[in-house]
């Protein structure tokens, strides 16, 4: 009997090209899923996979990430956004950008597709799907990549969306719950490290004023992500789950980076993928 599988990527801003190096290995190896779940940049990363646009993200993060336009003071004052995320997923992804998403790949593809975000007036995650993504629409990759303060809400069908992270961060239960078998779920923290509320309680007092909430949820993030991956090692114990984490972060942080740290957070994803192939026929 074949395996259902799914993987998980967590994002993480710049550390999230860690996922980046796993998927390209994935797509090197001829690896695919049967569902892939994407939360903040981690949606982005999976896009590009489930396109199978191998190195795609990883040129995002190490060339486009570092103008002024993709994410600097200057795009927060002209923008309200300090990473402009319409530049991201408008400019540069749609048809007549510099680096399309190959739209059409993508729909082709079979793998399923949800994408996490937070529903600014619940505080509740919401699951995107891939129908609610269409040609030149990369919407709901914006949504989860909302960072609270410093992004403004995308607005969906009068719904304000801030990243899926302070929602519902690692969704292992959910992929237990849809039935698959075999779940690889990138962290982009070291995985013995819990999280702390500290950088928080600042970002989730400005937004409570406007959206408290989801000021509620972020000021609990901390406990909600460790408590999911929790879970995930429990079910990792089981078999059911492997977990792939970095053992360094090189420097880099969510809104943070260096030439050199990424490449070096890179080429340490593209490693820690050599176990999946085993683990999901095992």
């Amino acid at each position: 009997m074949t395996n259902s599988t799914a993987i998980i990527d967590v994002g993480g801003g710049f550390r999230a090209i860690f996922g980046a190096g796993v998927l390209d290995r994935c797509l090197d190896e001829g690896i695919s899923f049967d569902h892939a779940y994407g939360i903040s940049a981690g949606s982005a990363n999976l896009a590009s996979f489930i396109a199978r646009q191998n190195t795609r993200a990883h040129r995002f993060y190490t060339e486009f990430a570092f103008r002024k336009e993709y994410a600097s003071m200057d795009a927060y004052v002209r923008t309200g956004n300090y990473c402009d995320l319409d530049y991201v997923y408008g400019t540069l992804s749609n048809h007549d950008g510099e680096y399309p998403l190959d739209y059409e790949a993508f729909a082709a593809n079979p793998t399923e597709f949800t994408v996490v975000a937070a529903d600014g007036l619940t505080g509740e995650p919401h699951y995107f799907t891939k129908h609610d993504m269409r040609y030149d629409d990369y919407t709901i990759l914006k949504a989860s990549s909302a960072v609270p303060v410093a992004c403004k809400p995308v607005v969906i069908d009068d719904v304000p969306y801030f990243d899926g992270g302070i929602a519902d961060p690692v969704p292992v239960q959910r992929a237990v719950d849809a039935g698959y078998d075999r779940i690889v779920v990138v962290l982009t923290r070291l995985k013995d490290v819990l999280r702390e509320q500290h950088k928080d309680v600042a970002p989730a007092k400005l937004l409570s004023h406007s959206y408290p909430a989801a000021g509620e949820a972020l000021l609990n993030r901390y406990r909600t992500y460790n408590d999911e991956v929790a879970l995930a090692k429990r079910y990792e114990q089981e078999g059911r789950v492997l977990i792939l984490a970095p053992e360094d972060l090189y420097g880099l942080s969510t809104m943070s980076k260096t030439y050199e740290g990424l490449e070096r957070m890179y080429r340490a994803g593209y490693a820690a993928a050599e176990p999946i192939a085993a683990f999901l026929a095992s």
